[in-house]
């Protein structure tokens, strides 16, 4: 299975995931979410979801981005996944997919946890 991981090079966090990923040998297929080519479709980002074993997509929401982009509390799970595909900066990272599983890397220890 390919490793896949979700990632923003702008991101110290998402560098730190990757860098971690490479030293425990695991050179994973990088997909900059952050691109408007690469962007994750709300079909996506659902199925992210259920590979985390999430109920919602708010366990990968950056919430206080959320709040700055006029996203309510209140929104509900669909306009919350609408609202990410929109806006990716809205989205957690780094996530790391392989195979049926999804997992958030924070910390990034995390994303060893699906190798």
């Amino acid at each position: 299975m390919t490793y896949i991981l979700i990632h923003n090079p702008g991101c110290g966090s998402s560098k730190k995931g990757l860098e971690l990923l490479k030293a425990n040998g695991v050179e994973p297929q990088i997909r900059k979410y952050m691109s408007a080519a690469e962007r994750l479709s709300v079909e996506e980002l659902k199925d992210i979801a259920k590979k985390m074993g999430a109920k919602s997509p708010r366990a990968f929401l950056r919430e206080k981005d959320a709040a700055a982009a006029g996203l309510p509390e209140t929104a509900s799970d669909e306009a919350v996944y609408a609202a990410m595909a929109e806006n990716p900066k809205l989205i957690q990272r780094p996530i790391g997919l392989n195979g049926k599983k999804a997992v958030l890397g924070r910390p990034n220890e995390k994303l060893l946890e699906i190798v």
